[in-house]
């Protein structure tokens, strides 16, 4: 079974996200800032990381960075889950590494088929 990383400072959103990517056959992990998510990165790297925006202490541009660097951070596939649908953000987080992009607010549809774009399904 693939891992996902959760990672968004909404508790709600994540709970919303693990029930969706239970529902997909994913086994679940939550962070709720990138600090915490490179912590979990560090001790077991997922296979790929739902990756919300804004969050505090560290957010998802700063910490998609910082796992690019790191060892095995190559790895994992990131999707960007968030409300920013700037074309230069979009193309900033693509440039620092993000492999897709899912517009808030979002379903298991949507879920499924960005995973499958990414060969995650």
């Amino acid at each position: 079974m693939k891992t996902c990383l959760i990672v968004d400072d909404s508790k709600t959103i994540r709970s919303v996200a693990r029930r969706m990517l239970e529902e997909l056959q994913f086994t679940t992990v939550e962070a709720e800032d990138g600090k915490q998510a490179l912590e979990v990165c560090t001790k077991n790297m997922p296979d790929v990381i739902l990756l919300d925006w804004h969050m505090p202490v560290m957010n998802g541009i700063e910490f998609l960075r910082a796992l690019r660097r790191s060892e095995g951070g190559g790895a994992p596939v990131v999707v960007f889950c968030t409300t920013e649908n700037d074309i230069e953000r979009i193309q900033e987080a693509i440039g620092a590494g993000a492999n897709e992009f899912i517009m808030k607010p979002f379903d298991t549809g949507i879920i499924e088929s960005k995973f499958a774009q990414v060969g995650l399904l």
